[in-house]
């Protein structure tokens, strides 16, 4: 505590716009962003993977979680790339690999060329042709489940939803 802890929950505070103290335990699981936006458990995740007829299908890259249903023929059941799905594939799309082991977040160990192909593909494909959904838990918390306080939601600039609605 002491005089640290006081000026970090005022800087928080600040940040988050002054709260009540029930506002203040809610916080957890709000992360402090100008949209509302959607939290994504693993488990949650898992149940958009493309295996329920009528469900829609989601695909996470870099923690941020698309909904990729338009592209049935690529991410549905039976399809090329349904391995990807229902999960945060982001080593998987770096190294354009369907292998179990790299349908993961971690990017430990990608080469620079691995890097720059995962950027081009999250800007040019995913963030171009689908539409933002949410966030993983991993991108929006910290380790100890607080808010993230540099979490960003992304911004769609290409992005119109036409046949969304």
């Amino acid at each position: 505590g002491g005089m640290a802890g006081g000026a970090a929950r005022v800087l928080l505070a600040a940040l988050l716009g002054a709260l009540p103290a029930a506002a203040e335990r809610e916080l957890r699981f709000r992360p402090p962003a100008e949209a509302p936006v959607r939290l994504f458990t693993e488990p949650e995740l898992a149940r958009y993977d493309g295996q329920q007829e009528g469900q829609p299908i989601y695909l996470a890259v870099k923690g941020v979680v698309f909904d990729v249903t338009s592209g049935k023929e690529f991410y549905g059941k039976g399809a090329p790339y349904n391995a990807l799905v229902g999960k945060d594939s982001t080593r998987g799309v770096a190294k354009m690999s369907l292998d179990p082991a790299d349908l993961t977040h971690d990017i430990t160990g990608l080469t620079e060329e691995e890097l720059k192909s995962l950027d081009d593909i999250f800007n040019n494909v995913y963030k171009a042709k689908y539409p933002i959904v949410g966030y993983t838990s991993r991108r929006i918390l910290n380790e100890d489940g607080s808010p993230n306080l540099d979490f960003k939601p992304e911004d769609q600039p290409h992005f119109n939803i036409k046949d969304e609605f």
